[in-house]
């Protein structure tokens, strides 16, 4: 029987096949090609746990953002409150002050003219006087002076007991 090239590749082939099955490298090959797939499976389990993390954690911000923008808003808010307080408490008090400044003024003002009327009062007084002693002296005699003086004098005594 003659063999040629064919038959030889042949059963070299098949010694080849018989070597890989008793040395198990099939099994090997699936293991390591089940390994690499439960590797890859661990990967996206966690590439999908650190997604839904990062979900969280941008939902967690975004509240939190949400939060400060409205304490920020209540803070502004305030502000505004208390600055229309305190412009309405200026007003008030500035006011009360031009009140309290307009009565010092009017109070000054009701002294000026009691003082003056005061002194224009004195100086009737003093003027009449003055005209009644011109009077008198021209109109009274002695006598008339004397009783005049008396009874001037028994008025003060008497006022003054």
């Amino acid at each position: 029987m003659h063999f040629d090239a064919t038959f030889f590749a042949f059963v070299g082939l098949v010694l080849f096949f018989a070597l890989v099955i008793y040395l198990k490298v099939p099994g090997m090959v699936a293991k390591s090609l089940d390994e690499r797939a439960d590797k890859i499976r661990g990967e996206l389990a966690e590439a999908k746990r650190l997604r839904e993390e990062a979900q969280h954690v941008l939902a967690e911000y975004q509240r939190k953002r949400k939060e400060a923008e409205a304490e920020a808003a209540g803070i502004v808010a305030a502000a505004e409150r208390e600055a229309a307080m305190l412009t309405a408490e200026a007003k008030q008090k500035t006011e009360e002050f031009v009140a309290r400044r307009n009565a010092l003024s009017e109070q000054k003002i009701k002294q000026a003219e009691t003082d003056a009327i005061n002194a224009v009062r004195a100086a009737a007084v003093d003027l009449a006087i003055a005209a009644a002693e011109t009077i008198l002296v021209k109109k009274a005699d002695a006598a008339v002076q004397d009783d005049l003086i008396k009874g001037a004098l028994g008025e003060v005594k008497a006022r003054l007991q």
